[in-house]
């Protein structure tokens, strides 16, 4: 859908990177072996992105790396247009409301890290019911034509550093 919008798909694949997570970094050479792209290509998408003030960069060594600038006054637009197309919306809206004793939802693998994904993996942390989200996801895989895996912590079983070293690459989608 967003291609319709954008043609680069570049273009697309840096804000999905960017601006789905903002606590992403990202370098060129790494981007061109991520996106399987030249570095021309990047290059160019991400100085135009750097000069809009879009994306913030800092050398370390020889690299340059690049993170969105949260502070510009377009990020959270950028930011919701991402959560509506990838689904990630429909599910906060769907699935969160009604799940119980519910602490907080992350959002890992693919589109954590900012790759575009078939498949959205969520982790619930919290005493839910099981049954109504399994029924739901099943409702909300069909509207948002993605597959949703998901794993429940029971309350007594998540640790805030035992989460994040097992998923360096997360994003908080809800919090209680």
């Amino acid at each position: 859908m967003i291609d319709a919008l954008i043609s680069s798909k570049t273009k697309i694949k840096l804000l999905l990177k960017f601006f789905l997570n903002s606590s992403n970094t990202s370098y060129l050479r790494s981007l061109e072996s991520e996106f399987g792209e030249s570095t021309n290509g990047i290059r160019v998408e991400l100085n135009k992105f750097e000069e809009a003030g879009l994306l913030k960069s800092n050398i370390v060594g020889n690299k340059k790396y690049f993170q969105a600038d949260s502070n510009h006054p377009l990020f959270m637009d950028i930011h919701n247009i991402l959560l509506k197309i990838t689904g990630l919306d429909t599910i906060i809206e769907k699935i969160i409301d009604n799940l119980g004793e519910l602490q907080h939802v992350f959002l890992v693998g693919q589109l954590a890290k900012g790759l575009n994904s078939e498949v959205i993996d969520l982790i619930f942390v919290g005493d839910i019911d099981k049954n109504y989200l399994y029924n739901v996801v099943q409702k909300v895989e069909k509207t948002i034509n993605k597959k949703i895996r998901f794993v429940n912590y029971q309350s007594s079983e998540y640790s805030e550093e035992k989460f994040t070293e097992e998923y360096p690459d997360y994003l908080l989608l809800w919090s209680k």
